[in-house]
């Protein structure tokens, strides 16, 4: 009983030794929280954590690999984190913790075969296709961005439609939906290339 009055007179008049010694090892605490909470949101931003799941791997994964943006002349590669993944702080967290609903699907099965996965992909893309709307494509900007395009190098029809596209305020997946992925059966092709 006396151990526990001690304890409490201690907790409740700390000395200036023990504020420093409770502010050191609180400041090395936050470090340590940081460092790994840091290294977390990396080792989550890499293409082999993105494809660790054979949903994944299975079927989005498959059809990147035929795509530019995973081999061109240029030998620059988009991978997953780039273009579903904010680069800056505070919209990459928002977009993690809106990632985690999707690991509700894995645990409960709701896309783990082939058909599902299907059946699943206009409600699936739709939701990404909205989300990079709303945020002017900006995964798509970092690499691709109206005010460094050099409209003479395009081909004449592409020119005329970017130039179309940033007078009009669009964003890249106004047109570009299909461009890393096949597109839902249930998705319709209006002016989309």
């Amino acid at each position: 009983m006396g151990m526990i009055k001690r304890l409490w007179a201690w907790f409740t008049k700390p000395s200036h030794l023990a504020l420093g010694t409770l502010l050191t090892v609180g400041f090395i605490a936050g470090i340590i929280f940081w460092g790994g909470f840091n290294t977390g949101m990396e080792m989550s931003n890499r293409e082999e954590f993105c494809i660790g799941c054979h949903e994944m791997e299975d079927n989005v994964y498959q059809e990147y690999l035929g795509t530019i943006h995973y081999s061109n002349r240029s030998g620059v590669r988009a991978t997953c984190p780039d273009c579903h993944v904010p680069k800056e702080w505070v919209p990459k967290m928002i977009r993690k913790i809106q990632a985690s609903k999707e690991l509700y699907g894995k645990v409960f099965g709701i896309v783990d075969t082939p058909k599902k996965f299907e059946d699943h992909r206009f409600e699936m893309a739709t939701r990404e296709w909205a989300r990079m709307k709303a945020n002017d494509s900006q995964e798509c900007r970092n690499c691709h961005n109206f005010e460094y395009m050099d409209y003479v190098e395009q081909k004449p029809v592409a020119a005329q439609i970017h130039n179309a596209a940033e007078e009009q305020g669009q964003t890249c997946i106004d047109c570009h939906k299909g461009i890393a992925h096949q597109l839902p059966k249930e998705h319709t092709v209006s002016k989309e290339f």
